[in-house]
């Protein structure tokens, strides 16, 4: 894949929103995990669309197929910590559902586009 630009891909606008949704859920936690859960939970989702733009910015498409990877393992992550925080009773599940509809959505598209790239 030769694009120039990840702002053109829709899976990196929409790991975009994920940051927003997921630091907005983060504020939600109780103040005991300002350090612990919650540090992860930024971590996680940060890297995903860094891990997509640096994966563009590659020489090649095995090595952005290799970022794409991260990136979804970044997804997971970040969706067991949403279970985490769910389980411990820190959030309700209504106030996670558009980050879980986000995560389902964007690990589809990392797949399409690994896929696609696996066919060049």
């Amino acid at each position: 894949m030769k694009s120039s630009n990840y702002k053109q891909l829709i899976v990196w606008h929409k790991s975009m929103d994920l940051v927003v949704e997921v630091y907005a859920i983060v504020k939600l936690l109780p103040k005991e995990e300002l350090y612990a859960l919650s540090d992860q939970m930024r971590r996680a989702v940060v890297s995903i669309p860094s891990n997509i733009s640096e994966g563009l910015g590659r020489n090649s498409d095995k090595e952005f197929i290799q970022f794409l990877s991260v990136s979804r393992g970044s997804l997971w992550e970040l969706e067991t910590q949403l279970e985490v925080c769910e389980r411990l009773n820190y959030i309700d599940n209504s106030k996670t559902s558009k980050a879980r509809n986000l995560i389902t959505e964007i690990s589809k598209m990392i797949n399409s586009l690994a896929n696609s790239l696996h066919k060049n």
